[in-house]
């Protein structure tokens, strides 16, 4: 995967958000305008989640092997961005921002949303309000903010969960999403535990497997 990867231009940015700046790193793997582009969500802000993460430098990397530019941000309140935390409320919002702020910037693209543990319920909070075309959650924290009554996103989505996850319970997140309609696609990674310890080359190859297999990146993966 590594050597089929585009090499990104980087730019770090202050994106205005509902509790003040947000901090926001844009990564755009070719000069080529977009037809997606992907928000990444970074783990709890209370525990030391930011978006130097390497589940979600992960996600955005696999995001960029697919042609389409990334943002990563700092919830409020963390690094650069102003504000404090809000229990996920506030951070669906940030969330928010930020697509706004890459709408802006590619008006004619479609969203990709992905999270990872606080930033997975995050981001499936924000799918549908967003109409992303795209939802990828990686061992979604949904016991940590409110995700009931939250409008079920109708775009393919992945939820990826190690079985030896030692923070979120993997059978509380698999009997959720068992509840849900439309039922998104769920990949359990056998040995895998919350941080995916060197498994994170099969997280990407999973992302980008699951994009192109649903043709969502069929136009978006191909240079110039």
């Amino acid at each position: 995967m590594e050597s089929n990867r585009p090499v990104a231009s980087v730019l770090r940015a202050s994106v205005a958000g509902p509790a003040g700046a947000i901090e926001a790193l844009l990564e755009t793997p070719g000069p080529a305008p977009p037809k997606s582009f992907g928000v990444i969500c970074h783990p709890h802000p209370l525990f030391g989640g930011t978006l130097q993460n390497k589940v979600v430098h992960t996600l955005a990397r696999s995001f960029q092997e697919l042609r389409a530019p990334t943002i990563r941000f700092n919830f409020r309140g963390v690094g650069a961005s102003s504000g404090s935390f809000a229990d996920g409320v506030g951070e669906t919002e940030d969330a928010l921002a930020v697509i706004a702020e890459g709408r802006r910037r590619w008006p004619h693209a479609a969203v990709w949303l992905a999270g990872f543990s606080f930033g997975g319920a995050v981001a499936f909070r924000a799918a549908a309000r967003a109409g992303a075309q795209l939802l990828v959650t990686v061992a979604p924290a949904v016991r940590l903010i409110a995700v009931n009554d939250i409008q079920v996103p109708d775009c393919p989505w992945l939820i990826v969960q190690g079985d030896m996850d030692e923070l979120v319970d993997p059978a509380a997140v698999l009997q959720w999403a068992a509840q849900l309609q439309p039922a998104p696609t769920v990949k359990v990674l056998p040995g895998v535990g919350h941080f995916f310890h060197g498994r994170l080359r099969e997280l990407a190859a999973l992302v980008v497997d699951f994009a192109k297999e649903r043709g969502i990146a069929r136009e978006s993966e191909k240079p110039g």
